[in-house]
């Protein structure tokens, strides 16, 4: 199977602390991929590291067939980083937000979609908007027009429904759900475990900078023992597992 994200052993260290250790996991075309761990787990570190943001400190980060070290740029086409805290320049406006996008990227057909992203995000209207008038909600969503913008391969999401209405979650639920049917692969990383059982195919969870398991929901459940694991949902799992109440291998 071609993979879009292939991570070997991946690891980040700020001085003593080791905040990533030993990472390895692939996510293919399609497929949507929950990081799930408790705070300070390293999940922000790991998506940082993934989006060439950060530098590993050691392993191996692939996109789309381009190893992140020695082809940055190219790897770095590929992808949408969207964190949970966007930023934007204060002196341009939405529309020119966009275009901004577009050139870093030669996007040439910006306009069309530019507009068709800003009517998926309910942002019509605000194209002359700078980003002190968006509430946090619209940034956030201007923030994702950017990062859909040239339809990257691989899609990091970093708490993307923050600042959301409910109108504005299902949405955006909708928007995510579109680009895996399409073939992108996203990484998508929450505290709302509701919205990563939905979405997501397989989980990773992580703890200590430590993968504690790697697979399906029913595949993490059937490898835990217990008379209620069947049944358990992704909250019981998570707290289970990250408790240290058991340590799973996981799965290449």
């Amino acid at each position: 199977m071609d993979f879009v994200l292939r991570v070997a052993n991946l690891e980040k260290s700020y001085g003593a602390l080791k905040a990533v250790q030993g990472l390895s996991f692939a996510v293919a075309p399609g497929e949507v991929l929950g990081l799930v761990g408790p705070n300070g787990a390293g999940k922000t570190s790991t998506l940082r590291c993934l989006a060439g943001i950060l530098p590993p400190t050691s392993g191996r980060v692939v996109v789309a067939g381009y190893d992140l070290a020695k082809d940055s740029v190219e790897a770095k086409r590929e992808l949408a980083f969207l964190p949970d805290e966007p930023r934007f320049f204060d002196y341009l406006t939405v529309w020119e937000h966009l275009n901004f996008t577009a050139r870093l990227y030669n996007v040439e057909d910006w306009e069309a979609r530019g507009r068709a992203l800003l009517e998926e995000m309910e942002l019509t209207g605000k194209e002359k908007a700078l980003p002190s008038e968006l509430s946090r909600g619209m940034k956030q969503k201007l923030s994702i027009a950017c990062g859909f913008l040239h339809s990257p391969k691989l899609i990091l999401l970093d708490e993307p429904l923050t600042g959301l209405d409910p109108i504005g979650i299902r949405r955006m639920k909708d928007s995510l759900r579109r680009r895996a049917e399409e073939g992108a692969a996203l990484v998508l990383s929450s505290h709302l475990l509701p919205l990563v059982e939905e979405l997501c195919h397989r989980l990773l969870v992580i703890a200590g900078g430590r993968a504690m398991a790697l697979g399906s929901l029913d595949a993490i459940r059937a490898r835990l023992s217990g008379p209620d694991a069947a049944n358990a949902s992704l909250e019981d799992l998570f707290v289970r597992i990250t408790s240290g109440a058991r340590t799973e291998t996981p799965s290449p």
